[in-house]
């Protein structure tokens, strides 16, 4: 009997325990967190807002300070008008050295975003093309086309007619790259030699790629190919 009076009063107290621990609650603020930095980030919500001086209206999320750019990133100084990519195909030069890690990946890149329309020669005749999902492709030799590396750059930035832009899928050196094969479809179209690759040996890694203001001349190697500019 004692025995039994003892294992209803654990059963009281286990229960009475029970209802203190639920009536303490909190379903906004849990009792025990295991790993509270899971629940409670440490740095600012995007979104959120604080009463902490310097968050105008209480918001964390601002527009950057006027004239800073985001880091890795390089302005584009030719907008999307007829005068600029008339500017961009007279001014604008590739800064990348012809080398064969260049070439290579402006050959794969061009397979992956580019010869689906334009062909895998360049010649207009790509899957789509020939599927007539897209009509009127010109080939990079067509007569009157005036094709230059600063031209094939200011394309992929913003597009031209039916071709979208590509500046969200390739970044800066990876256009220049699509730009020298192009470059060399057109070279290869006409009938002229292609660019040849320097030596890794012979390329200055300083050189790789200008940044900034500096888009300057790549180095040449072959007199005949700066009808190509």
């Amino acid at each position: 009997m004692i025995t039994k009076m003892r294992k209803i009063g654990n059963i009281g107290i286990a229960f009475l325990a029970l209802v203190a621990l639920v009536s303490c609650q909190n379903s906004a603020t849990p009792n025990y967190q295991y790993m509270p930095n899971m629940y409670e980030p440490i740095s600012y919500e995007t979104y959120g807002e604080y009463d902490i001086e310097g968050f105008e209206n209480g918001q964390e999320a601002m527009l950057p300070v006027e004239g800073t750019i985001p880091r890795g990133f390089q302005p584009f100084d030719y907008t999307n008008s007829p005068e600029d990519i008339a500017r961009a195909k007279a001014e604008l030069k590739n800064p990348l050295e012809y080398t064969e890690k260049n070439l290579a990946s402006g050959a794969e890149l061009y397979g992956v975003y580019c010869a689906v329309c334009h062909g895998d020669k360049g010649d207009g005749l790509g899957i789509l093309a020939k599927r007539e999902k897209f009509l009127g492709i010109p080939s990079y030799d067509a007569a009157g086309r005036t094709i230059t590396p600063g031209g094939v750059y200011h394309v992929q930035m913003y597009g031209l007619n039916t071709m979208g832009s590509y500046a969200s899928q390739t970044n800066e050196e990876e256009r220049w790259q699509i730009t020298q094969h192009v470059m060399n479809l057109k070279a290869a179209l006409e009938g002229r030699p292609v660019m040849e690759p320097k030596k890794i040996s012979e390329v200055d890694d300083s050189q790789m790629l200008l940044t900034g203001d500096a888009m300057a001349e790549p180095v040449m190697l072959e007199e005949d190919h700066k009808d190509t500019h």
